[in-house]
């Protein structure tokens, strides 16, 4: 093996050996505990003028042990509780069991850890039984000079007195109490729940008053707070009512105008088809019944004229003869003239009552002369063949009734009679005036 090798195994084992021996004889003390180490050598620095403890403290730091020569022993310097329970009796000769719970540990200074490492450092575990039985003797020299309501209302005097009393001997042990809590007091008597009775009672009634105010504070909040959701709902349904009648009147405004603008389309409308059947209908039926109006009026002004120039030329022939026959004589002019005079004066009011009433002047000649219209009507049907009539002439009076009574047209017919008759001595009978075809219709 060269050298080298041999040189850089060496030394690597060296150093193993040295960490080995590093750890065999080097310890560290953790920050919650102390290191107790005694054997030769082991001596601490003076403390409280005393020269040598006659071993090591060492805290919060490593130091060098050697095995064999030296022991290191672990004091914990961590928090420990003791629980207390004592029965004792109070100034009144009351019994009370009193149970609580002290915090204590190992004081932090080296006399103190001094101390607690002669005391507890192989029998850590014994020190909860010392705490207690040594919490217990003072607390029941205490609880012997007080009363069972100093007691109950002034716990801390208890706990401050206890810790006072025993913390010359805790010192000794090397121990500090960081907490006594006294957590609760019995009696067997039942004093302590008769002490609370009265108190109770009043806090009872308190309660009660109070929760009877708190209740009719509620039911008042809960009455207001009905009202304002009442006034809420009020408010919400009248302004709903508010909108829902604004909605219906703007649709009753819109139905309006609607019914406005039908109303306004149906009057133009009606005004349209009135314009055109004044257009259409009225103003050519006004025109029509103008016209026949005024031919009526025309032909009987012509009827009129027509018999006031016949009754002048009658008047006229009278004067004539009248005064050809003046010559004759005297007497017989005048009868002539008057005679003249009268058929004049009747042929002008016939003229007149004809103008007036033509089928009744029609239906005055047809009685006349009926006789002669029968025998005009019989030479009339005699051109047909083949006819038969009943009742023979009789038969032909009845249809010739008939025919005269189909107004307009039965009229035209008695006049063509008439017009085809002559009387007795041969001569034609007076002209009858014709009416028009629209007058008999109209009327």
């Amino acid at each position: 093996m060269p050298m080298a090798v041999m040189v850089a195994v060496a030394a690597v084992a060296a150093v193993i050996l040295l960490i080995v021996l590093f750890k065999m004889v080097w310890r560290v003390a953790e920050p919650n505990e102390a290191l107790i180490i005694s054997g030769l050598g082991a001596r601490s620095k003076p403390i409280d003028g005393v020269d040598s403890l006659g071993f090591k403290i060492v805290t919060g730091k490593g130091t060098s042990v050697l095995p064999g020569f030296q022991v290191a022993r672990r004091l914990r310097l961590d928090s420990r509780a003791a629980n207390l329970e004592v029965s004792c009796v109070t100034q009144q000769g009351i019994p009370v069991k009193v149970r609580g719970v002290v915090i204590y540990k190992v004081g932090d200074d080296f006399v103190s850890i001094a101390n607690a490492a002669r005391r507890f450092l192989e029998q850590q575990g014994s020190m909860d039984g010392a705490i207690h039985e040594l919490f217990t003797g003072h607390l029941r020299s205490i609880i012997g000079n007080l009363t069972v309501e100093d007691l109950i209302l002034n716990r801390e005097r208890l706990t401050g007195e206890t810790r006072s009393s025993a913390a010359e001997e805790m010192n000794k042990l090397g121990l500090v109490v960081d907490s006594l809590q006294i957590q609760e007091i019995d009696d067997e008597t039942g004093y302590i729940t008769n002490l609370g009775r009265p108190h109770a009672a009043k806090v009872a009634a308190a309660a009660r008053i109070a929760e009877a105010e708190r209740n009719q504070e509620a039911t008042e909040r809960e009455q207001e707070t009905e009202r304002q959701n009442a006034a809420v709902i009020r408010d919400t349904e009248m302004k709903k009512a508010e909108y829902e009648g604004q909605v219906q009147q703007a649709a009753q405004q819109a139905r309006q105008e609607v019914i406005l603008k039908e109303t306004r389309n149906a009057e133009l409308e009606a005004e349209r088809t009135e314009k055109r059947l004044e257009s259409e209908i009225r103003k050519p039926a006004d025109a029509r019944a103008y016209e026949r109006v005024k031919l009526a009026e025309a032909q009987r002004d012509e009827q009129i004229a027509q018999a006031q120039a016949a009754a002048t030329e009658i008047q006229l022939r009278a004067e004539r003869q009248a005064e050809a026959t003046r010559l004759l004589g005297q007497a017989d002019a005048d009868a002539i003239r008057q005679k003249g005079l009268a058929e004049a004066e009747a042929i002008k009011a016939r003229a007149v009552a004809l103008a007036e009433n033509t089928d009744a002047v029609i239906a005055q000649q047809l009685a006349e002369q009926w006789p002669q219209i029968v025998e005009a009507g019989a030479k009339v049907f005699g051109n047909v063949d083949n006819m038969v009539v009943l009742n023979g002439a009789e038969g032909v009076e009845d249809m010739l009734a008939k025919a005269l009574t189909l107004g307009g047209t039965g009229l035209g017919v008695a006049r063509q009679l008439l017009a085809g008759m002559t009387n007795g001595n041969g001569s034609a009978p007076a002209p009858l005036p014709t009416a028009p075809v629209e007058s008999a219709k109209d009327s």
